[in-house]
């Protein structure tokens, strides 16, 4: 568990951020189509670039009176995060809903049996907000009915892995940053037909090309990890939208390179979504306990 404290009018406010590699790690023991009615031709080279570049604005869709277009805007998500260590694997997994446009979600977290030190952990609630995460039933010496909010922008990974989710937006403005992809093949996911591209991203290069919400997590990523440069495979339907996304990110933790995947799965396009964020009388400012629970 990472703890981050600042000090603001002579009080002191912690906040705690997941940490979720450290607690996975402990517990482990130790190019796509571009959009509706694309051509064979833009399954390779520059045209393949360009549609994964895109995939994020796809799922916003188009502007208010900008005419028809693939129809996304929020979708429900599935996701999961696994690492390695010591020969055992360990995933986190998550589920809720996201609207792209206002760039804020409500997932449940579900963490793996013994991930914090215990048999079992109860699910964490998680909204995710421009440059901001919120999460419920923390622990770590968190009121049950309290919500610790964390400033994604001042996270060392901009909360690519921090909650144990990457959030949904970030993970398709990753995307932006392609230089190559190469067009592995169509194939089928639930019952979609999807183009499979494979290729890599760069986190500073996409921080440069994202929206306004997403650029300061994104610019601290790049400055955090080991390398800016990310492996990915990402899926589209035949309308461009982003199905499916894996990154493969890789860190620094305790002298030894650790990679993550991340799994990011978009359905049911469309979806209403409502975030109600907490109110400023929910949110706990008190100590939260240091250490790894082992």
């Amino acid at each position: 568990m990472v703890v981050q404290q600042h000090r603001s009018g002579g009080g002191t406010r912690a906040v705690c951020a997941l940490a979720v590699v450290g607690v996975m790690v402990a517990a482990a023991g130790c190019a796509v189509d571009g959009g509706a009615g694309a051509s064979a031709d833009d399954r390779s080279g520059p045209a393949a670039v360009e549609a994964v570049r895109r995939a994020a604005a796809v799922l916003v869709g188009p502007a208010p009176g900008a005419g028809s277009g693939p129809a996304a805007g929020s979708a429900r998500v599935a996701t999961s995060m696994e690492t390695a260590a010591g020969g055992t694997r360990v995933t986190i997994r998550g589920r809720g809903t996201y609207d792209f446009r206002t760039q804020s979600g409500r997932l449940k977290v579900v963490l793996p049996q013994d991930a914090a030190g215990e048999d079992e952990h109860r699910p964490i609630t998680e909204l995710l907000a421009p440059g901001a995460l919120y999460m419920m039933n923390r622990g770590a010496g968190v009121p049950a009915d309290k919500w610790v909010r964390i400033d994604t922008t001042a996270l060392a990974d901009g909360n690519l892995v921090t909650g144990g989710v990457t959030d949904p937006m970030a993970a398709a403005e990753l995307l932006g940053g392609v230089r190559a992809v190469t067009y592995v093949g169509e194939t089928d996911l639930a019952g979609v037909t999807v183009r499979h591209y494979r290729g890599t991203t760069d986190i500073a290069r996409a921080a440069r090309h994202a929206s306004p919400p997403s650029r300061g997590a994104l610019t601290a990523a790049a400055k955090g990890f080991r390398t800016d440069t990310v492996p990915f495979d990402a899926y589209l339907d035949e309308q461009g939208r982003l199905r499916k996304v894996r990154h493969r990110f890789s860190f620094a933790n305790e002298g030894a390179v650790r990679e993550v995947v991340s799994t990011t799965l978009l359905y049911g396009f469309g979806v209403a979504v409502s975030v109600p964020l907490p109110a400023a009388g929910d949110i706990y400012t008190g100590a939260i306990e240091q250490g790894r629970r082992e």
